[in-house]
């Protein structure tokens, strides 16, 4: 039996995580430390017996360091964070101060829980980022490899970019047993509908445009957020200390071509499954009429990176790690939960 706290596990990936160790590792304890902002929720993790949910603030170093100890946690799972690109460019200072400022928080009482009080306990500090730290790409270029040099192009990327580099610090300085993960874009149950998927489908839904960045074509590595779990899990296992490990889909489309089947699905689904017109009467394809039509382009967002691609050799040849989902299907079944957990995504409607 082992604890862990995750930071962020009411959140997306956070909460996805809680899901997955609970239903493989059922004699551990999750003691999760959220804030509840608008990307946490309650219930992401209801129903899940394991986990203990403590709202706290990553900042307040005082009751981390009161959880490690009272909680006898010896691993951390890192997955707290502002994350969406958009809302660094309007407000950066969030940013700042969940990703930089929390993260250093956290170190610092994993610090002196583990190493300064001299308990020679094994431990593991796993840190959980994105791909997006390593800058854009060219159509030509190689994918991101966990050497390619870091050129964040966004105030999120570089608040991740910040963190990446205090976690590799705390453990060439100090000894913290590290790892590092850098993923490419998450999709699945539990994701606020802010980002592309969960907002084009809810969108397609309510009969909403479906606005499009620029031409639509920007690239990026989707990634199923219960392989991304399976990747964690393998890097808190098998992962070796101090190391960074990418981990990717295996899928690198274009937002077109994502979007395109998007409304595929819809269309799909209201051919197939009763009652769903009668649900969502304003969708055009209630009436018969393509998804598709509700396509609008816009403005470009601001430093727009082009393309994102993840190389996951390492991850494949030093953890074993392989995604099981391919996009079609993860997309479907995607679809499918949203559908069925209306309660769920309803009240952030309002938000």
């Amino acid at each position: 039996m082992a604890n862990l706290l995750v930071t962020g596990g009411a959140g997306f990936i956070g909460g996805n995580f809680v899901h997955y160790w609970a239903d493989r590792h059922p004699g551990d304890a999750l003691i999760v430390l959220d804030c509840l902002t608008y990307a946490g929720n309650r219930s992401t993790i209801a129903g899940v017996e394991q986990a203990e949910l403590v709202v706290g603030d990553i900042r307040d170093t005082a009751l981390v360091e009161e959880l490690l100890r009272t909680r006898d946690i010896a691993t951390i799972v890192h997955f707290a964070a502002e994350s969406h690109v958009d809302r660094s460019i309007s407000g950066p200072d969030a940013f700042i101060d969940t990703n930089i400022l929390g993260t250093n928080s956290l170190l610092k009482a994993a610090r002196s829980v583990w190493l300064d009080d001299g308990s020679g306990k094994p431990h593991r500090f796993h840190h959980i980022s994105t791909d997006e730290v390593y800058g854009s790409l060219g159509p030509e270029d190689p994918a991101f490899s966990e050497t390619t040099p870091y050129a964040p192009n966004s105030p999120y990327s570089a608040s991740k970019a910040s963190s990446d580099h205090l976690v590799r610090a705390y453990h060439h300085t100090f000894g913290l047993d590290v790892t590092t993960s850098n993923c490419s874009n998450n999709y699945g149950p539990y994701q606020y509908p802010e980002k592309l998927i969960p907002l084009f489908l809810l969108n397609a839904l309510h009969g909403r445009h479906l606005p499009i960045y620029g031409d639509g074509m920007n690239v990026r590595d989707w990634l199923y957020v219960e392989d991304h779990c399976r990747g964690i899990d393998a890097c808190l296992n098998r992962g070796k200390p101090g190391e960074t490990y990418n981990i990717g889909g295996g899928e690198e489309l274009p937002n077109m071509a994502v979007i395109d089947r998007i409304c595929a699905e819809v269309d799909r689904a209201f051919a197939t499954i009763d009652g769903l017109a009668a649900r969502f009467p304003d969708a055009p394809a209630a009436s018969g009429k393509p998804t598709a039509g509700l396509k609008t382009f816009v403005e470009d967002r601001k430093g727009h990176d082009r393309r994102y691609a993840i190389d996951e050799t390492k991850a494949r040849d030093e953890l074993g790690y392989v995604p099981q989902h391919d996009f079609e299907q993860g997309l479907a079944d995607t679809l499918r939960w949203y559908l069925n957990n209306e309660d769920w995504w309803r009240p952030l409607q309002s938000r």
